[in-house]
């Protein structure tokens, strides 16, 4: 029988330790399981070793990421035996040790959760960029905490799609009650025809991955730069553009795969790596290798020379 193992990723103080506190409160989740808790760091908030034993629940202190190994896992499959294991991961370790760490077999990784306090978010972008970029891209949740009026929640979301389409992002108040960010777009998709404008395409891009469903039958205008690969079809290319998602280091090509249709096979086969084109194409929800699943894929409609533009890098604010 396999034991779930639930990571729980974030910096100190990041609010770590009382979601798990939160998340143990639920009966279902325990489910009546041996629970052990592997905790790699002591914040402010602790956890109360007789509620614990109540709910069938142990925890172990790690205090070294030398100590993250192979016999230390294997020590308390043998020591505990738990049905459900909860990771209290510390955000200054790389994710890199603990995944090329050898667990025992029958423990499979369920969910990864990350916890950020949106207080200091921008801090730890400027200052531990690497480890921020490593959790969300590993992440299936993150969850930003004591927002409030102040924090950029609509900016911080894209930052974390555009590394991550596939993560769920959360915003949660001081007092713990959901905040949604604003989510209003800078161009219409009541449309049936949308014009994305060059400062606009990173906005366009996390929106489109995030909710393909809502363009599909659209037509989308826009002036991108050519991605071709030759893993790709020859009639296959990626409209996108260079995109900073925090901060210069991060600086990557972002875009939906695009298919030719046959009267502009031959144009498309012979657009170059790196070229400009102003695209005008019907978006698609379906089924591509690409996405290893389904999402947007544009079918071209007309592709015309570009020049390069003023701003060559996009971004998510």
């Amino acid at each position: 029988m396999e034991t779930p193992i639930f990571l729980f990723t974030g910096f100190l103080d990041s609010g770590k330790t009382l979601f798990i506190k939160d998340t143990l409160e639920d009966e279902e989740f325990r489910n009546g399981e041996k629970i052990l808790i592997i905790a790699c760091e002591e914040g402010e908030e602790e956890f109360d070793t007789d509620q614990l034993a109540n709910w069938k629940t142990q925890v172990v202190y790690l205090d070294s990421e030398e100590k993250l190994t192979e016999a230390f896992f294997a020590d308390c499959q043998k020591k505990y035996r738990p049905e459900k294991i909860i990771l209290e991961y510390n955000g200054m370790w790389r994710l890199e040790t603990l995944f090329s760490t050898k667990m025992p077999e029958d423990w499979v990784l369920a969910q990864i959760i990350t916890t950020v306090n949106a207080d200091g978010f921008d801090l730890y972008l400027s200052n531990m960029r690497s480890l921020v970029m490593e959790q969300f891209q590993e992440t299936d949740m993150v969850i930003f905490n004591r927002c409030d009026e102040n924090t950029k929640k609509a900016s911080y979301r894209r930052s974390v799609k555009a590394i991550n389409p596939k993560a769920q992002v959360y915003f949660e108040n001081a007092d713990g009650s959901a905040s949604e960010p604003d989510e209003s777009l800078p161009f219409d998709i009541s449309q049936d025809t949308i014009e994305i404008e060059d400062t606009d395409f990173g906005i366009w891009y996390v929106d489109v991955m995030d909710n393909p469903q809502k363009y599909a039958d659209k037509t989308v205008k826009m002036r991108v730069q050519v991605y071709k690969s030759l893993k790709m079809p020859s009639t296959s290319f990626v409209p996108g553009r260079y995109a900073m998602t925090c901060c210069v280091e991060d600086i990557r090509f972002i875009g939906p795969l695009c298919q030719a249709t046959p009267t502009l096979a031959p144009k498309v086969k012979g657009l170059k790596k790196r070229q400009w084109i102003y695209l005008t194409a019907k978006v698609k929800f379906e089924y591509a290798s690409l996405y290893k699943g389904e999402g947007p894929v544009l079918y071209t409609e007309k592709i015309e020379p570009a020049e390069e533009p003023e701003e060559k890098i996009v971004y998510f604010n």
